[in-house]
This record gives structure tokens, sequence and C-alpha cells, in this order.
């Protein structure tokens, strides 16, 4: 996917209406996950996402801050992420427990 022509979301964006249901994709463009749910608001907002597994069979829920993730919208105004992380390592973060 061609990020180039993506609009950056701002701070005052990065809120759950806009960015809950998001697809996350890695520095490849591979579809990682989608974004679960938020806690916060703005570049401290916990972005919660599952990793792994197959259909939500064995998965983990992870959490990264809004900060680490490339949050933008494409030329449909659909909003996205991108991490610069691999999804080994995601799957090495803690489990995100609510």
């Amino acid at each position: 996917m061609d990020h180039t022509n993506h609009v950056r979301l701002t701070n005052a964006e990065l809120r759950a209406d806009l960015i809950e249901g998001a697809t996350i994709y890695g520095r490849d463009d591979e579809e990682i996950s989608s974004v679960d749910h938020i806690h916060g608001t703005g570049d401290d907002a916990q972005v919660v996402f599952d990793v792994g597994g197959f259909l939500g069979i064995g998965s983990k829920r992870v959490a990264l801050y809004a900060s680490q993730l490339d949050f933008m919208r494409d030329e449909d105004g659909n909003v996205h992420a991108i991490t610069q992380m691999t999804t080994d390592q995601l799957k090495d973060l803690p489990e995100h427990i609510d």
C-alpha cells in the first residue's frame, strides 16, 4: 500500500470513535490486526489489539501507545495505522489485561 498521499491524524483525532476498528499494518504492509479499543486520547492513549492466532484462536491481546503507531487516513477517508514492529516483536509484548 502506498501511503504517500495519506494524511496523518492529529493528536486530537486519536480518539475511540475514529480509530477503533482501524486496520494495523506492519512495516512490510502486511495486515497484522485491527484496533479493538483504546484507553485515553492523543499520543498517550493505549491502543489495544490482538496479535497472532487464527480467527481469534491462540491470539494475544497487547497494547501500544498511540505514539508508537502511525495513524493516517487514506484517499477514501479510511483510518489505518502502521507499526515498525514485526509480528514476532508484538507477540513478545506483555499481555494486556483490561
